[in-house]
């Protein structure tokens, strides 16, 4: 099996079979016939359906002293698709044209793509009253479609879990990580969790706005007239973060927007040295949304799918040759068509920070990796760096004290990149990379980087802590 695996295997009939759910009814699920890929539905609440699509590496490893692990990537948005987007945009086997892509990170562990929350890409509701409304909710239900794949298969059960995720999808990490760890502690899910990592997350909404201003600033993005009208609703956000009033705190995070793309003309919050729509990835791999939140949020998705210029329609093909391929995807069920509700449920969730998730996870023993753009604005590094600080992990001090480690690629000496660990917290500075693109080609054309950093978290030691 090689690069052509997975072409050869595309347009060869779907094997069907049935799986008993814990709410008595069935889940439809589907396969290969060689076992190589897997997807499905999971009923995780009545009527709520989760679809998940799961690659078995051609490079898996059978050394029974270094389990091959499997990466669990969470899309951002929310309301983007990790089956989508993250699959065929990003660190699946296949481009948005279906051919080989060279960079896959499946040459480093298995991967399980999921549309999550329910309402996703392929996932659905019948009632829209059953999307979830929480962070904690897209966890539990999550943990639920994790117990459903992972108790029934041994293989599985034997490979540690690493919790992949970029933007939005880092706060599904980290919720997730502590609501499974809290299943496998009741024995209600036999898991290895290996460790999260946390690709330009939305960790803390308050000091990403903070940083905006400054950063655009100092690259001579915006003048001083555009750092003082937007300092102005930065304030108001702090306050409205500090008076628990969560949805006016989303709703002035897209006046900010508006007025940092007013007085940038139109800086592309994804990569500050570009205009917005010039980076074909951006316009195609959704994470946070871009404009007024929720007057134009299903719109912008709709842009996104079908951009000029982007790697192939994304739309197209979902609704169109994968569609075909997975043979399950009910009749009435469009991908993507229940998106823009997705986020209209999760608003009064969207500027809450989740820092107390990653210490909680820290002090138990939990690998936790942070990995940054140097070129991104929505998540950018600054704000990064500034939820990092406000840690109340016991190794902090020690970690902010030690030096960072430059990064190379092949034999070239030329730095791309920066890394510090500290017992069971590592962080990786990803130059020349925006929010798009460290995930998966740092730059464009080198993704040894990514690969390697890749390799790096999925064979970190698991803590029995």
């Amino acid at each position: 099996m090689g690069r052509s695996h997975f072409v050869a295997l595309f347009l060869v009939s779907a094997v069907l079979f049935f799986l008993p759910f814990f709410h008595g009814r069935l889940a439809m699920a589907a396969g290969t016939p060689d076992g190589s890929e897997q997807w499905g539905y999971v009923e995780v609440r009545p009527k709520a359906h989760m679809f998940w699509w799961y690659y078995k590496s051609p490079y898996r490893s059978q050394d029974p002293k270094r389990p091959w692990p499997i990466i669990l990537w969470l899309q951002g948005g929310p309301g983007a698709s990790g089956v989508g987007t993250g699959n065929f945009e990003e660190v699946g086997p296949l481009d948005s044209f279906l051919k080989p892509r060279n960079s896959t990170w499946l040459r480093k562990a298995d991967l399980l793509f999921v549309d999550n929350p329910v309402g996703t890409g392929y996932s659905f509701v019948e009632d829209k009253k059953l999307l979830v409304k929480t962070d904690e909710e897209a966890a539990t239900d999550l943990t639920t479609l994790l117990i459903e794949i992972f108790n029934r298969n041994e293989t599985l059960q034997k490979s540690p879990l690493y919790i992949v995720a970029e933007s939005y999808g880092g706060k599904f990490a980290v919720t997730l990580g502590l609501s499974a760890l809290k299943a496998i502690e009741a024995k209600k899910l036999k898991l290895i969790l290996g460790g999260i990592a946390l690709g330009d997350s939305w960790i803390s909404p308050e000091d990403f706005v903070v940083s905006w201003g400054p950063l655009l600033k100092d690259v001579s993005r915006i003048d001083n007239n555009g750092l003082i009208e937007s300092s102005s609703l930065v304030e108001k956000i702090k306050q409205q973060i500090a008076d628990g009033k969560w949805k006016d705190a989303t709703e002035t995070w897209s006046d900010l927007e508006e007025v940092i793309s007013a007085s940038s003309n139109s800086v592309d919050f994804y990569n500050f040295l570009l205009d917005a729509g010039m980076d074909p990835v951006s316009m195609t791999a959704t994470t946070l949304v871009r404009g007024a939140a929720r007057k134009s949020y299903s719109r912008y998705l709709d842009s996104l799918k079908t951009s000029p210029g982007s790697n192939g329609d994304l739309d197209n093909l979902m609704n169109g040759a994968i569609r075909k391929k997975l043979e399950i995807i009910p009749n009435n069920v469009e991908w993507g068509g229940q998106s823009g509700l997705v986020f209209d449920y999760l608003e009064g969730d969207f500027m809450r920070p989740r820092i107390n998730e990653v210490d909680e996870l820290l002090s138990k023993g939990v690998n936790v990796t942070i990995y940054n753009g140097q070129l991104d604005v929505i998540c950018a590094t600054k704000g990064t760096e500034a939820w990092v600080e406000k840690l109340k992990w016991e190794g902090l001090k020690t970690f902010l004290s030690i030096d960072r480690t430059p990064l190379y690629c092949g034999d070239e000496k030329i730095t791309k990149g920066f890394t510090k660990s500290y017992r069971n917290l590592h962080f990786y500075w990803i130059l020349e990379a925006g929010h798009f693109r460290c995930n998966f080609q740092v730059p464009v054309d080198q993704p040894c980087l990514s690969l390697a950093m890749v390799g790096s978290i999925t064979r970190s030691s698991v803590s029995t802590k």
